[in-house]
């Protein structure tokens, strides 16, 4: 689908922020608009998590406990109920929705992200394996980072040329993610029912229960990959002009796409190995931020500021809504997932492009 066919302006930004040489950041007003109100947005959000419900930290008291001031009951809530949690959800999602930007602007596909390419299905087949022949022995987090892994190898094996062709690296992921479902289905079959039960919450995504650590993981991660990512911004910015004009512009097309399946995988790997592999938020973000802004381009901080305010607001839902207590959040972000393809399916058909 091309940016026109999806009712984007096909303009190009007006401005680049430049870092020294090898730094060329896309810049427009409406991207920079968004990006304050979503930063808003994820601001209430956070304040909400906090606050409500019967262990919430009153919002006269809020401030005084983030800046250091917190004791007692407050102190427990902030330090280990639920500012971990908060952090991770925040996190995990910047990861997933800049790892969904990634994606689908090498494959140039809205329904194009690295849940489709078997990463999820592989995290969650290392959990159950982990869970079913290590029990209390190697941690469930590390099963599912090492099954994601081998999956991405799976693919990088199966495609015969790597990450560099799209089209392949769908098909060989499909593949791959339908194994990984069938090995946890079987686990989880297997397994007794109280432990597959804590298995089954872990395998849909969970931010339950999370720690100072887990945060320490995932955001060092963003401090990693967000740089790199930056200096590839530009030619990613360039290769939604198609790749023939891209090469004749000297943004190396192909090795651009390699290095931005890279990326993407590491970032979700490193969700993965936090919060299990949570759904969809990697395919909804980005979509989200083009969608608003109206104008064609990767839009990797919208993505990475959609996908945490996705996350957060998921998690509140987990917390807070008592007819689903327990819920893990990725059965929430299944429902948004659900939600939008259905609603652009429903869109594209009326369309005419379906």
């Amino acid at each position: 689908m091309t940016s026109h066919q999806a009712g984007f302006r096909t303009v190009s930004p007006r401005v680049f922020l430049t870092i020294g040489r090898t730094v060329a950041l896309p810049f427009r007003r409406v991207s920079a608009l968004t990006a304050l109100v979503l930063f808003v947005l994820l601001l209430v959000a956070a304040v909400a998590t906090l606050s409500l419900g019967r262990l919430g930290i009153p919002l006269a008291d809020l401030a005084g406990a983030v800046t250091g001031g917190a004791e007692g009951r407050h102190a427990f809530v902030l330090e280990r109920l639920r500012g971990p949690r908060l952090v991770v959800a925040m996190g995990t999602g910047a990861a997933l929705g800049l790892s969904g930007a990634l994606f689908q602007s090498v494959t140039r596909n809205p329904l194009g992200s690295p849940d489709v390419i078997g990463l999820a299905s592989g995290a969650g087949a290392g959990a159950a394996i982990t869970a079913l022949m290590f029990p209390g022995t190697v941690p469930v987090a590390l099963g599912a980072l090492l099954g994601a892994i081998l999956a991405m190898v799976l693919v990088y094996v199966s495609t015969g040329t790597g990450f560099r062709n799209p089209a392949r690296l769908v098909i060989a992921g499909i593949g791959v993610a339908a194994i990984g479902t069938a090995v946890t289905q079987y686990v989880v079959y297997a397994m007794e029912r109280d432990r597959a039960a804590v298995l089954t919450a872990y395998v849909n995504g969970s931010l339950s229960a999370r720690s100072w650590d887990d945060a320490t993981t995932i955001w060092l991660v963003l401090l990693i990959v967000a740089p790199l990512t930056a200096l590839i911004a530009r030619r990613l910015d360039i290769g939604e002009m198609g790749d023939d004009i891209a090469g004749a512009l000297g943004s190396e097309p192909r090795s651009t796409k390699t290095i931005a399946v890279v990326l993407a995988i590491v970032l979700s790997a490193g969700a993965v190995s936090v919060a299990g592999p949570i759904a969809f938020v990697s395919l909804t973000a980005p979509q989200i931020a083009k969608r608003i802004t109206r104008v064609s381009g990767p839009h990797l901080l919208l993505s990475a500021l959609t996908g945490a305010l996705l996350l957060v607001i998921a998690d509140l839902c987990a917390q807070q809504l008592p007819l689903f207590e327990n819920l893990p959040v990725g059965i929430y972000t299944m429902a948004i997932g659900g939600v939008y393809l259905g609603w652009l399916l429903v869109r594209e058909w009326r369309r005419g492009v379906l």
